[in-house]
């Protein structure tokens, strides 16, 4: 696990879980990193009137592969970190597209 990022993510009960860092009112959108444990996800919304929680819903959803009803924030309405539910998908499914995202899938190994 020597160059992967370490972000948690965790399948139950036929969906995937993934904690969130949204960095609202960004100049570019979507994946842009590991924040401690969590996605550091960029959305152009400000946090405001729930815009910036529809805005990473929108984003997430296309980053990952699924459609917007797919995800769900489960947790953190009213703060930067969040927890995401995503219906469809594998975990190793939503963790080979989110690794292909931040360029890590072929640090795997050695």
């Amino acid at each position: 696990m020597s160059g992967a990022p370490a972000y948690r993510i965790e399948g139950r009960d036929g969906a995937v879980f993934v904690d969130i860092h949204v960095v609202p009112g960004s100049k570019r959108e979507g994946v842009a990193g590991v924040h401690g444990d969590a996605l550091k996800v960029a959305v152009r919304a400000r946090p405001e009137k729930g815009k910036a929680n529809a805005a990473l819903v929108e984003v997430f959803s296309r980053a990952v592969g699924v459609r917007r009803s797919a995800v769900e924030i489960v947790s953190g309405h009213s703060s930067r970190r969040k927890r995401v539910r995503i219906d469809g998908p594998t975990p190793d499914e939503v963790r080979a597209r989110i690794d292909t995202l931040l360029g890590t899938e072929n640090r795997r190994g050695g």
